[in-house]
Protein backbone atom coordinates (compact mmCIF):
# COMPACT_ATOMS: atom_id res chain seq x y z
CA UNK A 1 0.00 0.00 0.00
CA UNK A 2 1.39 3.46 -1.14
CA UNK A 3 1.45 6.54 0.97
CA UNK A 4 -1.61 8.01 -0.29
CA UNK A 5 -3.52 4.96 -0.53
CA UNK A 6 -2.44 4.84 3.71
CA UNK A 7 -3.70 8.17 4.19
CA UNK A 8 -6.73 7.64 2.53
CA UNK A 9 -7.24 4.40 4.79
CA UNK A 10 -6.64 6.53 7.79
CA UNK A 11 -9.25 9.15 6.78
CA UNK A 12 -11.98 6.22 5.66
CA UNK A 13 -11.78 4.90 9.03
CA UNK A 14 -12.14 7.81 10.69
CA UNK A 15 -15.13 9.43 8.82
CA UNK A 16 -16.69 5.80 9.58
CA UNK A 17 -15.84 5.36 13.13
CA UNK A 18 -16.89 9.45 13.71
CA UNK A 19 -19.11 8.98 17.25
CA UNK A 20 -19.92 12.78 16.73
CA UNK A 21 -22.40 12.45 13.98
CA UNK A 22 -26.25 12.81 15.19
CA UNK A 23 -28.03 9.45 13.83
CA UNK A 24 -28.50 6.66 16.40
CA UNK A 25 -25.74 3.94 16.73
CA UNK A 26 -27.22 0.84 15.74
CA UNK A 27 -27.10 -2.06 17.99
CA UNK A 28 -27.55 -5.07 15.50
CA UNK A 29 -30.13 -6.44 17.70
CA UNK A 30 -33.52 -5.19 16.78
CA UNK A 31 -34.54 -8.21 14.79
CA UNK A 32 -33.49 -11.17 12.79
CA UNK A 33 -35.19 -10.41 9.02
CA UNK A 34 -32.66 -11.07 6.52
CA UNK A 35 -34.63 -10.64 3.93
CA UNK A 36 -34.61 -6.87 3.57
CA UNK A 37 -31.58 -4.74 2.10
CA UNK A 38 -28.99 -3.85 4.23
CA UNK A 39 -26.77 -0.45 3.75
CA UNK A 40 -23.24 -1.36 2.13
CA UNK A 41 -20.64 -1.42 4.72
CA UNK A 42 -16.58 -1.27 5.30
CA UNK A 43 -15.07 -4.76 4.09
CA UNK A 44 -11.36 -5.78 4.97
CA UNK A 45 -9.46 -7.15 2.58
CA UNK A 46 -5.71 -8.71 3.67
CA UNK A 47 -2.76 -8.95 1.25
CA UNK A 48 1.60 -9.41 2.24
CA UNK A 49 2.66 -5.74 2.67
CA UNK A 50 4.72 -4.12 0.61
CA UNK A 51 7.30 -3.13 2.23
CA UNK A 52 9.07 -3.67 6.11
CA UNK A 53 7.83 -0.49 7.72
CA UNK A 54 4.58 -0.39 7.40
CA UNK A 55 3.00 -2.11 9.97
CA UNK A 56 5.06 -0.46 12.46
CA UNK A 57 2.94 0.90 15.71
CA UNK A 58 3.99 4.09 14.60
CA UNK A 59 2.18 4.22 11.23
CA UNK A 60 -1.27 2.74 12.86
CA UNK A 61 -1.79 -0.45 11.04
CA UNK A 62 -4.47 -2.76 10.65
CA UNK A 63 -2.80 -6.22 10.41
CA UNK A 64 -3.82 -9.70 10.68
CA UNK A 65 -1.26 -12.11 12.23
CA UNK A 66 2.39 -12.52 12.95
CA UNK A 67 2.55 -10.33 15.69
CA UNK A 68 0.76 -6.82 17.36
CA UNK A 69 1.40 -3.85 16.56
CA UNK A 70 0.76 -2.27 20.15
CA UNK A 71 -0.74 1.39 19.86
CA UNK A 72 0.41 1.78 23.70
CA UNK A 73 3.35 0.03 23.78
CA UNK A 74 4.20 -0.04 27.59
CA UNK A 75 0.59 -1.11 29.38
CA UNK A 76 0.09 -4.01 27.68
CA UNK A 77 -2.06 -6.50 29.19
CA UNK A 78 -0.02 -9.26 30.91
CA UNK A 79 -0.79 -12.23 33.34
CA UNK A 80 -4.05 -13.90 32.81
CA UNK A 81 -5.74 -11.45 30.27
CA UNK A 82 -2.67 -12.76 28.07
CA UNK A 83 -3.73 -16.48 28.51
CA UNK A 84 -6.75 -18.41 27.33
CA UNK A 85 -8.79 -19.09 30.23
CA UNK A 86 -9.57 -22.65 29.54
CA UNK A 87 -6.19 -24.38 28.65
CA UNK A 88 -3.92 -21.29 30.10
CA UNK A 89 -1.63 -21.14 27.29
CA UNK A 90 -0.69 -17.60 25.89
CA UNK A 91 -3.24 -16.47 23.41
CA UNK A 92 -2.21 -15.72 19.66
CA UNK A 93 -2.62 -12.72 18.11
CA UNK A 94 -5.28 -12.76 15.34
CA UNK A 95 -6.02 -9.16 14.12
CA UNK A 96 -6.29 -5.87 15.21
CA UNK A 97 -8.37 -3.02 13.13
CA UNK A 98 -7.61 1.14 13.75
CA UNK A 99 -10.72 2.85 14.07
CA UNK A 100 -10.03 6.03 15.16
CA UNK A 101 -13.19 8.53 15.59
CA UNK A 102 -13.40 12.05 15.86
CA UNK A 103 -13.40 12.78 19.50
CA UNK A 104 -9.95 13.69 21.23
CA UNK A 105 -9.79 11.08 23.65
CA UNK A 106 -9.68 8.55 20.43
CA UNK A 107 -8.15 10.46 18.31
CA UNK A 108 -6.00 6.85 17.60
CA UNK A 109 -8.25 3.61 18.69
CA UNK A 110 -7.24 0.37 18.05
CA UNK A 111 -9.02 -3.05 18.45
CA UNK A 112 -7.14 -6.17 19.18
CA UNK A 113 -8.50 -10.10 18.84
CA UNK A 114 -6.24 -12.71 20.36
CA UNK A 115 -7.35 -16.51 20.37
CA UNK A 116 -6.50 -19.50 21.84
CA UNK A 117 -5.59 -21.73 18.44
CA UNK A 118 -6.95 -25.55 20.34
CA UNK A 119 -10.44 -25.99 18.30
CA UNK A 120 -11.43 -27.88 21.95
CA UNK A 121 -11.19 -24.33 23.78
CA UNK A 122 -13.15 -22.79 21.02
CA UNK A 123 -15.92 -25.47 21.93
CA UNK A 124 -15.38 -24.78 25.48
CA UNK A 125 -15.77 -20.86 24.92
CA UNK A 126 -19.10 -21.36 22.76
CA UNK A 127 -20.48 -23.43 25.54
CA UNK A 128 -19.23 -20.74 28.08
CA UNK A 129 -21.00 -17.45 26.17
CA UNK A 130 -24.48 -19.10 26.22
CA UNK A 131 -24.42 -18.93 30.15
CA UNK A 132 -25.36 -15.41 29.74
CA UNK A 133 -22.63 -13.45 31.70
CA UNK A 134 -21.04 -15.56 33.92
CA UNK A 135 -19.56 -13.52 36.84
CA UNK A 136 -15.90 -14.93 35.58
CA UNK A 137 -16.36 -16.05 32.44
CA UNK A 138 -13.52 -18.63 30.87
CA UNK A 139 -12.63 -17.46 27.30
CA UNK A 140 -10.54 -18.48 24.62
CA UNK A 141 -11.25 -15.35 22.40
CA UNK A 142 -10.17 -12.24 23.69
CA UNK A 143 -11.11 -8.59 22.80
CA UNK A 144 -9.28 -5.24 24.16
CA UNK A 145 -9.33 -1.82 22.83
CA UNK A 146 -7.11 1.20 23.05
CA UNK A 147 -7.36 5.03 22.42
CA UNK A 148 -5.38 7.88 23.03
CA UNK A 149 -5.56 11.59 22.41
CA UNK A 150 -3.76 13.45 19.86
CA UNK A 151 -1.45 14.27 22.30
CA UNK A 152 0.41 11.70 24.16
CA UNK A 153 3.54 10.11 25.37
CA UNK A 154 4.25 8.07 22.60
CA UNK A 155 3.23 9.50 19.23
CA UNK A 156 3.74 12.54 17.41
CA UNK A 157 0.71 14.94 17.69
CA UNK A 158 1.27 15.34 13.59
CA UNK A 159 0.28 12.93 10.60
CA UNK A 160 3.37 10.14 10.58
CA UNK A 161 5.20 10.16 6.20
CA UNK A 162 4.36 7.42 5.46
CA UNK A 163 7.83 6.88 3.57
CA UNK A 164 9.54 4.75 6.47
CA UNK A 165 11.54 7.54 8.12
CA UNK A 166 8.81 8.06 10.85
CA UNK A 167 9.56 6.97 14.14
CA UNK A 168 7.87 6.36 17.57
CA UNK A 169 8.41 8.93 20.36
CA UNK A 170 9.40 6.00 22.83
CA UNK A 171 10.16 2.66 23.67
CA UNK A 172 7.78 0.17 24.39
CA UNK A 173 8.15 -2.80 27.01
CA UNK A 174 10.30 -5.90 26.59
CA UNK A 175 8.54 -8.58 24.59
CA UNK A 176 8.53 -12.27 25.24
CA UNK A 177 11.12 -14.15 23.11
CA UNK A 178 9.09 -16.78 21.63
CA UNK A 179 6.04 -14.89 20.58
CA UNK A 180 6.72 -11.72 20.35
CA UNK A 181 3.57 -11.26 21.45
CA UNK A 182 3.04 -10.53 25.44
CA UNK A 183 5.43 -8.93 27.41
CA UNK A 184 8.51 -10.42 29.06
CA UNK A 185 7.64 -10.87 32.43
CA UNK A 186 10.00 -13.21 33.54
CA UNK A 187 13.45 -13.55 32.75
CA UNK A 188 15.97 -16.43 31.49
CA UNK A 189 17.63 -17.39 35.01
CA UNK A 190 20.67 -18.55 33.30
CA UNK A 191 22.17 -15.68 30.72
CA UNK A 192 19.65 -13.09 32.31
CA UNK A 193 19.20 -11.41 28.61
CA UNK A 194 15.98 -13.50 27.38
CA UNK A 195 12.64 -12.68 28.84
CA UNK A 196 8.97 -14.74 28.12
CA UNK A 197 5.54 -14.21 28.86
CA UNK A 198 5.15 -17.63 30.42
CA UNK A 199 6.48 -20.85 31.91
CA UNK A 200 5.36 -22.33 28.50
CA UNK A 201 6.93 -20.38 26.29
CA UNK A 202 10.13 -20.08 28.34
CA UNK A 203 9.89 -24.27 28.27
CA UNK A 204 9.31 -24.34 24.43
CA UNK A 205 12.19 -21.68 23.33
CA UNK A 206 14.83 -23.67 25.98
CA UNK A 207 13.92 -26.81 23.94
CA UNK A 208 13.72 -25.23 20.32
CA UNK A 209 17.48 -23.55 20.86
CA UNK A 210 17.90 -21.56 23.23
CA UNK A 211 20.11 -24.12 25.26
CA UNK A 212 22.70 -24.02 23.24
CA UNK A 213 21.98 -19.99 22.44
CA UNK A 214 22.13 -19.65 26.45
CA UNK A 215 25.41 -20.52 27.22
CA UNK A 216 26.76 -18.58 23.97
CA UNK A 217 25.38 -15.66 25.11
CA UNK A 218 26.79 -15.97 28.63
CA UNK A 219 30.06 -16.71 26.79
CA UNK A 220 29.73 -13.77 24.36
CA UNK A 221 28.04 -10.81 25.60
CA UNK A 222 27.27 -11.10 30.13
CA UNK A 223 24.85 -9.04 30.92
CA UNK A 224 24.62 -7.29 27.82
CA UNK A 225 20.97 -7.33 27.60
CA UNK A 226 21.18 -8.92 24.13
CA UNK A 227 18.45 -11.20 21.95
CA UNK A 228 20.11 -13.94 20.04
CA UNK A 229 19.37 -14.48 16.42
CA UNK A 230 18.66 -18.07 17.04
CA UNK A 231 15.79 -17.19 19.56
CA UNK A 232 14.56 -14.67 17.02
CA UNK A 233 14.35 -17.14 13.95
CA UNK A 234 12.46 -19.82 16.40
CA UNK A 235 9.82 -17.68 17.80
CA UNK A 236 8.13 -16.95 13.98
CA UNK A 237 7.12 -20.45 14.17
CA UNK A 238 4.38 -19.49 17.45
CA UNK A 239 2.86 -16.62 15.21
CA UNK A 240 0.34 -16.81 12.20
CA UNK A 241 1.59 -15.36 8.39
CA UNK A 242 1.47 -11.79 8.50
CA UNK A 243 -1.00 -9.67 5.97
CA UNK A 244 -2.05 -5.90 5.92
CA UNK A 245 -5.69 -5.03 6.27
CA UNK A 246 -7.23 -2.99 3.25
CA UNK A 247 -10.61 -1.59 4.00
CA UNK A 248 -13.07 -1.11 0.83
CA UNK A 249 -16.44 0.32 0.63
CA UNK A 250 -18.99 -2.81 -0.35
CA UNK A 251 -20.98 -0.54 -2.60
CA UNK A 252 -18.14 -0.93 -4.79
CA UNK A 253 -19.09 -4.43 -5.20
CA UNK A 254 -23.02 -3.73 -5.44
CA UNK A 255 -22.58 -4.85 -8.88
CA UNK A 256 -24.82 -7.94 -10.82
CA UNK A 257 -22.47 -10.92 -9.60
CA UNK A 258 -21.36 -12.98 -12.73
CA UNK A 259 -21.58 -16.83 -12.54
CA UNK A 260 -18.00 -17.03 -11.99
CA UNK A 261 -17.83 -14.67 -9.22
CA UNK A 262 -20.56 -16.77 -7.09
CA UNK A 263 -19.49 -18.18 -3.89
CA UNK A 264 -19.30 -21.40 -5.17
CA UNK A 265 -17.01 -20.74 -7.70
CA UNK A 266 -14.65 -19.16 -5.10
CA UNK A 267 -11.14 -20.84 -5.10
CA UNK A 268 -10.29 -18.66 -1.36
CA UNK A 269 -13.64 -20.36 0.21
CA UNK A 270 -14.28 -23.67 -1.42
CA UNK A 271 -11.11 -24.72 0.64
CA UNK A 272 -12.44 -23.88 3.44
CA UNK A 273 -16.51 -24.36 3.10
CA UNK A 274 -17.42 -27.31 0.98
CA UNK A 275 -16.12 -30.07 3.67
CA UNK A 276 -17.84 -28.49 6.53
CA UNK A 277 -21.05 -27.36 4.48
CA UNK A 278 -21.61 -31.06 4.02
CA UNK A 279 -21.71 -31.37 7.67
CA UNK A 280 -23.49 -28.18 8.14
CA UNK A 281 -25.93 -28.85 5.71
CA UNK A 282 -27.10 -31.97 7.34
CA UNK A 283 -27.40 -30.57 10.85
CA UNK A 284 -29.81 -27.39 9.83
CA UNK A 285 -32.65 -26.54 11.54
CA UNK A 286 -35.56 -25.78 9.70
CA UNK A 287 -35.99 -22.92 7.61
CA UNK A 288 -34.45 -20.23 9.19
CA UNK A 289 -31.17 -21.64 8.83
CA UNK A 290 -31.18 -22.22 5.11
CA UNK A 291 -32.35 -18.68 4.98
CA UNK A 292 -29.48 -17.69 6.74
CA UNK A 293 -27.32 -19.25 4.87
CA UNK A 294 -28.80 -17.97 1.40
CA UNK A 295 -28.15 -14.59 2.79
CA UNK A 296 -24.83 -15.32 4.06
CA UNK A 297 -23.67 -16.32 0.39
CA UNK A 298 -25.64 -13.61 -1.41
CA UNK A 299 -23.77 -11.14 0.44
CA UNK A 300 -20.12 -12.47 0.85
CA UNK A 301 -20.33 -13.34 -3.03
CA UNK A 302 -20.51 -9.88 -3.75
CA UNK A 303 -16.33 -9.77 -2.29
CA UNK A 304 -15.47 -13.61 -1.95
CA UNK A 305 -12.10 -12.65 -0.46
CA UNK A 306 -13.03 -10.68 2.11
CA UNK A 307 -11.98 -11.92 5.77
CA UNK A 308 -13.52 -8.66 7.64
CA UNK A 309 -16.91 -6.69 7.73
CA UNK A 310 -17.19 -3.34 9.73
CA UNK A 311 -20.35 -2.05 11.32
CA UNK A 312 -19.86 0.49 13.60
CA UNK A 313 -22.22 3.61 13.22
CA UNK A 314 -23.80 2.00 10.38
CA UNK A 315 -27.33 1.15 10.07
CA UNK A 316 -25.78 -2.62 9.44
CA UNK A 317 -26.24 -5.64 10.92
CA UNK A 318 -23.91 -8.82 10.92
CA UNK A 319 -24.42 -11.73 8.83
CA UNK A 320 -25.38 -14.82 10.23
CA UNK A 321 -24.83 -18.23 8.52
CA UNK A 322 -26.28 -20.09 10.90
CA UNK A 323 -29.92 -18.81 12.62
CA UNK A 324 -29.70 -20.45 15.63
CA UNK A 325 -26.02 -19.56 16.50
CA UNK A 326 -26.60 -16.10 17.18
CA UNK A 327 -26.98 -13.78 20.04
CA UNK A 328 -30.17 -11.96 21.58
CA UNK A 329 -29.32 -8.51 23.24
CA UNK A 330 -29.77 -10.16 26.42
CA UNK A 331 -26.65 -12.57 25.33
CA UNK A 332 -24.72 -9.57 24.77
CA UNK A 333 -23.11 -8.08 28.32
CA UNK A 334 -22.84 -4.43 29.20
CA UNK A 335 -19.47 -2.24 29.05
CA UNK A 336 -17.22 -3.92 32.19
CA UNK A 337 -16.07 0.05 32.79
CA UNK A 338 -18.72 2.32 32.08
CA UNK A 339 -22.08 -0.30 32.35
CA UNK A 340 -23.11 1.20 29.08
CA UNK A 341 -24.27 -1.04 26.22
CA UNK A 342 -22.17 -2.43 23.82
CA UNK A 343 -22.06 -2.59 19.90
CA UNK A 344 -21.36 -3.89 17.42
CA UNK A 345 -17.39 -3.31 15.71
CA UNK A 346 -16.79 -5.62 12.80
CA UNK A 347 -17.00 -9.04 12.58
CA UNK A 348 -14.31 -11.56 11.29
CA UNK A 349 -15.02 -14.37 8.68
CA UNK A 350 -13.96 -17.89 8.13
CA UNK A 351 -11.86 -16.85 4.81
CA UNK A 352 -8.72 -15.55 7.18
CA UNK A 353 -8.13 -18.83 8.36
CA UNK A 354 -7.53 -19.74 4.91
CA UNK A 355 -4.86 -17.30 4.35
CA UNK A 356 -3.06 -18.20 7.73
CA UNK A 357 -2.77 -21.67 6.37
CA UNK A 358 -4.77 -23.32 9.10
CA UNK A 359 -5.61 -27.38 7.91
CA UNK A 360 -9.09 -28.16 7.17
CA UNK A 361 -9.29 -31.07 9.20
CA UNK A 362 -12.09 -31.92 11.47
CA UNK A 363 -10.09 -30.94 14.83
CA UNK A 364 -8.92 -27.75 13.11
CA UNK A 365 -9.55 -24.30 14.42
CA UNK A 366 -12.67 -23.09 12.54
CA UNK A 367 -15.28 -20.39 12.88
CA UNK A 368 -18.30 -19.35 10.68
CA UNK A 369 -17.57 -16.00 12.07
CA UNK A 370 -16.71 -13.89 14.91
CA UNK A 371 -18.42 -10.46 15.97
CA UNK A 372 -16.66 -8.09 18.20
CA UNK A 373 -18.84 -5.67 20.56
CA UNK A 374 -17.44 -2.30 21.82
CA UNK A 375 -18.37 -0.03 24.27
CA UNK A 376 -20.96 2.08 22.48
CA UNK A 377 -19.46 5.16 24.05
CA UNK A 378 -15.76 4.31 24.01
CA UNK A 379 -15.38 5.04 27.12
CA UNK A 380 -12.31 6.06 29.17
CA UNK A 381 -11.17 4.46 31.99
CA UNK A 382 -8.05 3.42 34.37
CA UNK A 383 -6.56 0.17 32.10
CA UNK A 384 -4.74 1.12 28.72
CA UNK A 385 -6.48 -1.81 27.35
CA UNK A 386 -9.94 -2.40 27.78
CA UNK A 387 -11.94 -5.79 27.98
CA UNK A 388 -14.32 -5.40 25.20
CA UNK A 389 -16.03 -8.95 24.16
CA UNK A 390 -16.38 -11.35 21.46
CA UNK A 391 -19.28 -13.69 20.24
CA UNK A 392 -18.38 -16.62 18.40
CA UNK A 393 -20.45 -19.02 16.09
CA UNK A 394 -19.04 -22.17 15.15
CA UNK A 395 -20.48 -24.40 11.91
CA UNK A 396 -22.78 -26.40 14.17
CA UNK A 397 -24.25 -24.56 17.07
CA UNK A 398 -25.39 -27.71 18.96
CA UNK A 399 -21.24 -29.30 18.95
CA UNK A 400 -20.51 -30.83 22.29
CA UNK A 401 -17.15 -31.18 23.82
CA UNK A 402 -15.57 -34.98 23.51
Amino acid sequence: MDADAIEEHVDMIRAVGNDDNDEQEYDGFDDYDDDEDEDPVTLGFVEKPKNQWSLLRQYFPSKAGDVPAWLDPLNIPSGKSSLCDICGDPLKFLLQVYAPTEKDITFHRMIFVFMCPSMKCLLRDQHEQWKRQPEKPSRSVKVFRCQLPRINPFYSSERPEYDGSHKPASSGAALCEWCGTWKGDKICSSCRQVRYCSEKHQAVSWRSGHKTACKQMKISSPGSGSTSLVSQKVGSNNVWPEFEIIIEDESEYNTEISEDNTLANSSILKSRVDDAMNSLMDSFQGDDDKRSWANFQERIAKAPEQVLRYYRNTNAKPIWPVSSGRPSRADIPNCSYCNGPLCCEFQILPQLLYYFGVDNEVDSLDWTTIVVYTCEASCEASLAYKDEYAWVQLYSPSATLH
